[in-house]
């Protein structure tokens, strides 16, 4: 038979355990954005033809690849640097608010997938600073998210996440990407 010390050390255990694991069970509560932002970068790839339209190079490829034409199966192994223009809608000929420069490569073996790191850079009677990026980015899903780890002048210190969406596709040499940026620390 417990003793009352026993009895007590464990109701006393109960009680934390429970209120413990309240406390980590209950979700926080939803906060909003303190900025949303919507751009779309293109992306133009250097196909060994294009060179005056190309903002994109693949810089590194297996063995097997080559730097104008993605590696195969599913582009593992090639790392591609961009600088692309930045528009507030999805016309490639629109006037550009700054530029989207980094790189991606691809990590994959047996399906489509890439991690980013990249900023974008604002200089425009809009926006002045950069915006910072990194992630994984599953191609294959709809939507994706990536970090927003940082940032520069009017988004100083910034921190978020970015859902990309791929709007448009044209192959291995033209892609669109759709950003909706929520800031979640604006300073």
């Amino acid at each position: 038979m417990a003793t009352k010390p026993q009895v007590a050390s464990l109701l006393v255990y109960l009680i934390i355990s429970a209120a413990t694991a309240t406390a980590y069970s209950r979700r926080p509560h939803p906060r909003r954005p303190c900025n949303e932002l919507v751009f779309f970068f293109h992306d133009i790839l250097f196909n060994g033809r294009n060179y005056n339209n190309a903002t994109a190079a693949i810089v590194g490829s297996p063995q097997w690849g080559n730097k104008t034409a993605m590696a195969t199966p599913f582009n593992f192994g090639d790392m591609v640097v961009f600088d692309d223009p930045i528009t507030l809608d999805n016309n490639l000929h629109s006037p550009a608010v700054g530029r989207a420069q980094g790189m991606y490569f691809y990590d994959q073996k047996s399906i489509y997938g890439a991690w980013l790191g990249f900023s974008f850079l604002f200089n425009s009677t809009e926006y002045v600073g950069t915006l910072n990026f990194a992630g994984a980015d599953p191609l294959m899903n709809k939507t994706r998210d990536i970090s927003v780890i940082g940032g520069t002048g009017d988004f100083f210190m910034a921190r978020g996440v970015a859902t990309l969406m791929t709007d448009a596709f044209e192959g291995d040499v033209y892609f669109r990407l759709r950003v909706d940026i929520k800031l979640y620390e604006c300073w």
